[in-house]
């Protein structure tokens, strides 16, 4: 009986000791646990389209917009072509070497006649050909348009084969003769060139007053 007495209060004693310990919230059950993926969104996919497309359309890279080309500079207009009088002996090669010499006396400003009168004399000193040395056909050592002669102080072998500088030596020798404009053009040819035939340049007059012509027209 005594024994029954004292098991009795030993599990009052147990439950008083239960009800004795204060409840304990577990925070990590109160909170709400959240999950954050850790791929990068990606732009929403076009209404419609396929999933392929819309995988697609995440992956594209963004467009690059390519600079406008600089303007290219115009291209130079061609040298005009002036053909030769028909039913002549003049070449086109001759038609040019002719233009030459018309070009370099305009940029001197000289008159239409210089040109005729420069023209007729390189028709009789070289067919309007731009010689070089002929060797043993060679006069002396003339050379050019003009069959001038470096010896005489025309200019080196290279400056009287070139037909402006060989054209402008000769319009610079020709205005310093007294009247030339009204001398009749053999004897205005013939004072500058001094050749051995002075009266041979008077034949290419008509010829020489067509080209030019054709020339300045």
């Amino acid at each position: 009986m005594h024994r029954n007495r004292i098991t009795a209060a030993l599990i009052a004693a147990a439950c008083l000791s239960i009800n004795a310990i204060p409840a304990t919230a577990n925070a990590a059950d109160s909170d709400e646990t959240r999950f954050v993926s850790p791929v990068a969104a990606t732009p929403a996919a076009t209404p419609g389209a396929t999933p392929e497309a819309a995988a697609a359309q995440g992956s594209q890279p963004a467009e690059q917009v390519q600079p406008e080309a600089a303007p290219q500079p115009e291209a130079a207009p061609a040298a005009p072509t002036y053909s030769p009088p028909a039913g002549t002996w003049v070449t086109q090669q001759n038609m040019d070497n002719a233009a030459a010499i018309v070009h370099a006396g305009q940029e001197m400003g000289l008159p239409q006649r210089a040109y005729e009168i420069a023209v007729a004399t390189a028709m009789q000193e070289s067919n309007l050909n731009n010689y070089g040395h002929l060797g043993d056909r060679n006069d002396y050592d003339s050379q050019g348009l003009f069959q001038q002669r470096p010896s005489m102080g025309w200019g080196s072998v290279e400056q009287i084969t070139d037909p402006n500088y060989a054209a402008k030596a000769f319009y610079n020798r020709l205005v310093e003769v007294p009247g030339w404009e009204s001398l009749p053009l053999t004897v205005a040819a013939q004072t500058v060139q001094g050749s051995a035939f002075p009266d041979a340049y008077a034949k290419h007059e008509g010829l020489a007053v067509t080209i030019v012509a054709d020339i300045v027209s």
